[in-house]
């Protein structure tokens, strides 16, 4: 097969770029395909070029890897575009989480809607549009633009809507469900089948099997309530499967975050959360494993460097859709996945100019996705609920009006559960003031936010005592960032 050139944007992101690399090359027609990788930080790019140079060396490939700060120079020509981008870092993310918390809106994760995901939208959105423009100027004809970016509904949204560019929004929440499905009925590899349906993050498993045989509500709920690990990690998702009747792909701290009933009161979370790790619900934990483990690749390095020796084993090929979706449009194999497309009324009950995320196949003439599904009206609500908010988020970040993003913020349902209109407003005021660098669509209405805000009367609490573990502030993610800098400069 003749070569071709995929640009992955944010390749900074270590474990996960090795692991779309090895992936790829794990398909025996793509040994010669050439990875042209980007990212702000040239020291990780450095880092994971040395990791990808030595896997192609020591498993004598003739696959070829650059690596460039400037993206458009990895953008041209190249047939496949992969984003893993996070725009403002955790120094921005640590704001998405903070402030919030300031207004009683308690978010484990804050990066698909909520305040958090809603900000983090508005970031990633303008950079996003710029990717599309270098794709449509530099990247080969009919490119594909593969999102694994959040928030994956607007970024996706965003980019068909307003980038015009062919866009795939990929995620793995679905493989996660249907692993713990899997495990909770003893499944056999093979033996588990399954429809998915719904939007991303709130994908529901409309259909599940085991040999062909259809597993009802009762009979799940009933595995899962009998697991020793599960009946106390997935409380929050065991009885949203009791009373919609369907089980949700997400984890029980993101699903937390989409319906207000769960998360709105103090003494509710500690309900319905487990401490044991802080995806099950965490007052701020994903910022806090991030922060933590925010150079977990630096200490790793050697490692990296001495398992990139290894020969590929294409047995441990990952479930990461991209390599599988490249292999079927270059090869004409078949493949079945869960992908982020627009509606266009493959779900009857849910918006057509959505974004969803639902079962297609994909072969040498593309993505087909499977049309006709109708959602349990629960769900559909739970969706749409979403859905509204997010195209208001998406046409706020390209519009630049903020009186629109205040009015999205208000109509996510954890916010509107917790809080008064005022405090939303002066909310997004201290966001938009705090986050201004990576937020050039408002730049004209930062001056009167901070107007606003210097005669702000809402009062706000202190967001160190309302967290269960402290969240980082963003003054010492930033004065970390500077001493940083100087010591690299010295």
């Amino acid at each position: 097969m003749s070569s071709f050139k995929i640009a992955i944007i944010g390749a900074g992101s270590v474990g996960f770029t090795k692991k779309l690399f090895t992936d790829i090359l794990s398909v025996p027609e793509f040994r010669n395909v050439e990875f042209a990788i980007t990212d702000l930080s040239e020291h990780n790019l450095g880092m994971i070029k040395s990791i990808l140079d030595k896997i192609v060396e020591s498993n004598n490939l003739p696959a070829r890897v650059t690596a460039s700060t400037d993206r458009r120079e990895a953008i041209a020509g190249a047939r496949y575009i992969i984003s893993c981008v996070r725009v403002g870092g955790l120094a921005a993310y640590a704001d998405d989480i903070r402030i919030p918390l300031k207004y009683g809106v308690d978010q484990c994760v804050g990066d698909t809607i909520c305040a958090g995901g809603i900000l983090y939208g508005q970031r990633n959105i303008p950079v996003i549009l710029d990717f599309c423009k270098d794709i449509r100027e530099l990247a080969e004809p009919g490119a594909k633009f593969l999102n694994y970016a959040n928030p994956m509904a607007m970024n996706t949204w965003a980019a068909i809507e307003y980038g015009k560019v062919d866009t795939i929004g990929l995620c793995h929440g679905v493989q996660h469900g249907a692993e713990q499905i899997a495990e909770i009925l003893g499944a056999k590899d093979g033996e588990l089948d399954y429809v998915c349906s719904g939007i991303n993050h709130q994908t529901w498993f409309t259909d599940v099997r085991v040999k062909g045989r259809r597993i009802g509500k009762d009979e799940l709920v009933a595995a899962f309530e009998a697991h020793p690990v599960f009946s106390q990690q997935e409380k929050l998702r065991i009885d949203v499967l009791k009373r919609f009747g369907v089980y949700s792909t997400e984890s029980n701290g993101h699903l937390s975050e989409y319906l207000p009933w769960y998360r709105k009161r103090p003494e509710e979370i500690t309900r319905w959360i487990d401490m044991s790790d802080w995806i099950h619900g965490e007052t701020g934990g994903y910022l806090r494993y991030s922060t933590e483990t925010r150079n977990w690749f630096e200490t790793e390095f050697p490692q990296f460097l001495k398992d990139a020796e290894k020969p590929i084993d294409p047995a441990r090929r990952s479930n990461e859709h991209a390599s599988h979706i490249l292999e079927a449009l270059e090869t004409g194999r078949v493949y079945r996945g869960h992908f982020n497309v627009k509606n266009n009324g493959v779900i009857t009950n849910l918006p057509s100019d959505a974004i969803i995320e639902s079962p297609g196949f994909v072969d040498r003439f593309g993505i087909n996705m499977v049309a006709g599904i109708t959602l349990p009206e629960a769900c559909a609500a739970t969706c749409i609920s979403s859905i509204n908010v997010q195209r208001m988020s998406v046409h706020a970040a390209i519009s630049g009006d903020i009186d629109l993003l205040k009015l999205a913020v208000l109509h996510d349902p954890l916010v509107g559960a917790i809080c008064t209109p005022e405090e939303v407003w002066q909310m997004v005021d201290e966001m938009v003031v705090a986050q201004a660098e990576w937020l050039p669509q408002y730049a004209h209405a930062i001056p009167a936010a901070k107007e606003r805000l210097s005669k702000g009367t809402v009062k706000t609490r202190d967001w160190k005592g309302v967290a269960r573990r402290e969240v980082r502030s963003i003054d010492e993610l930033r004065a970390e960032k500077e001493a940083t800098k100087l010591k690299a400069a010295s």
